[in-house]
């Protein structure tokens, strides 16, 4: 990643940058980009004050969402504890009666990916994951959505993570093999809408295991309890707030849920 990798901010601007994009967050608001004095000019400006903001939140991390990395950046954000929810009804930070979401599979480690000094390999991660769910990722910026984005802005806000909700089990095995399926969604008692889906990777897997080596060359580790998406099958698509929906991916477990909006 070249010289976007080189950190030119200093430790003030760093935790200036953070210390606003995490009252944003917790407060459901969204304004320009950052100040140029903390804005981030690089990708390691731009993971230093992504990080600063877990610290400023208060809230431990219970996930993480990634991508393949290309040559000029880097997919790999937090998801917070809080924000990880299970209950048919779900709390969203919600624009015009709506939230946006995303279709994933999330795999949830029953231990931690231990400290390795090689390589993990599929087989590892097998053997951490306790089990893979049904996903919607739940999508929101801080920024304000006329704003003139760089790619370090967004990777410092958390690429617009703002949740995840966790639905059914499926398979391990299935879920290795699920390059593509169906996504059909709708309000409960009105006609679907049926998405072709296809994994950005083709192998849903494949940035699990770039992430597990990410962090495994830095010291850092998959912890235990979290869950790690890894790339949405149907884009993001806009969800009413309010009505009971209903999904259905594949040939899995069809699953409801409702959203309503945060207040706080």
């Amino acid at each position: 990643m070249g010289e976007n990798q080189h950190m030119s901010l200093s430790s003030e601007a760093i935790q200036n940058g953070a210390r606003e994009l995490a009252r944003r967050r917790r407060d459901g608001l969204h304004g320009p980009a950052l100040d140029a004095a903390c804005r981030p000019q690089s990708l390691a400006d731009a993971l230093a004050i992504q990080a600063a903001v877990s610290d400023h939140l208060g809230d431990e991390v219970g996930g993480w969402k990634c991508g393949l990395p290309s040559e000029d950046r880097i997919v790999v954000a937090p998801i917070y504890q809080r924000t990880i929810h299970t209950s048919t009804a779900c709390p969203v930070w919600a624009a015009q009666g709506a939230v946006r979401v995303e279709p994933e599979l999330a795999f949830l480690f029953g231990r931690d990916l231990p400290l390795s000094d090689r390589p993990f390999e599929v087989a590892d991660l097998a053997a951490a994951v306790s089990t893979v769910r049904l996903a919607l990722e739940l999508i929101d910026s801080r920024y304000d959505e006329g704003a003139e984005l760089t790619f370090a802005d967004r990777l410092a806000d958390g690429l617009v993570n703002q949740g995840l909700w966790l639905g059914p089990e499926l398979p391990w095995a299935e879920a290795c093999g699920a390059s593509s399926f169906d996504v059909q969604w709708g309000v409960v008692d009105q006609p679907a809408v049926t998405l072709p889906g296809r994994h950005p990777s083709d192998n849903p897997v494949a940035p699990l295991l770039w992430l597990a080596n990410h962090f495994r060359q830095s010291g850092r580790q998959i912890r235990a309890g979290q869950a790690v998406i890894t790339g949405s099958y149907a884009g993001t698509f806009a969800c009413p707030v309010g009505p009971d929906l209903s999904f259905r991916y594949g040939v899995w477990t069809p699953f409801s849920l409702r959203f309503h909006a945060r207040s706080c």
